[in-house]
């Protein structure tokens, strides 16, 4: 049993199994590394120490100095999103919206007569990847392939192929109505935005098109 300087009995005959302080004159046990870092000056934040551990950052002076850190953690940045550098992206959902529907009915509009409520509608979420993000209905023989598809059933007949396009730029988007038949509303209003215009979208914001889809966008953490 050895005592270390600071009057703790330690099992261990190279640093207090207590304190950590180094034992003096004690030799490495065979196997163990000679070559520790000389005590005074902790290699891995640069602080005076006089002990084994670093009361600073917690080092332990008997391991190896810690290895340059290298990408977001090296350079002090981390990816948009939270502290912990998940990345934050918009998500589209889409619903099938009853008062959306009501208005287009009182509007008495180009397709209420052939526009129905669906039964069943599962909302349906839409990462948005990319910087142009097309609302509309797919066509093989147009070759539109829209990222927000809204001809799957059941169908909203009253979206136009090319109805709107999002434009993403990191953390804003805007709203594009491409001339649709039916145009496009925002936040539950029955006046259409301009056509060919880009109105800005914030996190929340609704968008409705055709007969009764409603389109709202947020941002979520990946």
């Amino acid at each position: 049993m050895a005592t270390c300087p600071e009057g703790h009995a330690s099992t261990a005959t190279d640093y207090c199994d207590i304190c950590g302080s180094p034992l003096t004159g004690a030799a490495p046990e065979a196997g163990t590394p000679s070559a520790t870092p000389q005590l005074g000056q902790c290699p891995a934040c640069g602080s005076a120490i006089d002990g084994r551990f670093c009361e600073d950052c917690g080092h332990d002076s008997a391991l190896p100095a810690p290895g340059p850190q290298v990408g977001a953690a090296a350079t002090g940045t981390v990816p948009e999103g939270n502290a912990e550098g998940t990345a934050a992206i918009w998500v589209a959902i889409v619903t099938a919206d009853l008062a959306h529907y009501n208005r287009m009915i009182a509007q008495n509009g180009p397709d209420v007569d052939r526009v129905d409520f669906p039964d069943y509608y599962p909302e349906r979420r839409i990462p948005l990847h990319g910087s142009d993000i097309l609302i509309g209905k797919h066509s093989a023989t147009q070759g539109l392939h829209p990222e927000i598809d809204l001809a799957i059933a059941p169908a909203d007949i009253a979206v136009s192929r090319s109805h709107a396009i999002l434009h993403v730029n990191g953390e804003s988007v805007t709203v594009t109505d491409l001339g649709s038949t039916n145009g496009t509303c925002m936040n539950d209003s029955s006046t259409p935005i301009p056509a060919k215009t880009p109105v800005p979208v914030q996190p929340g914001d609704r968008i409705h098109v055709g007969g009764w889809t409603t389109i709202a966008l947020t941002r979520e953490t990946s």
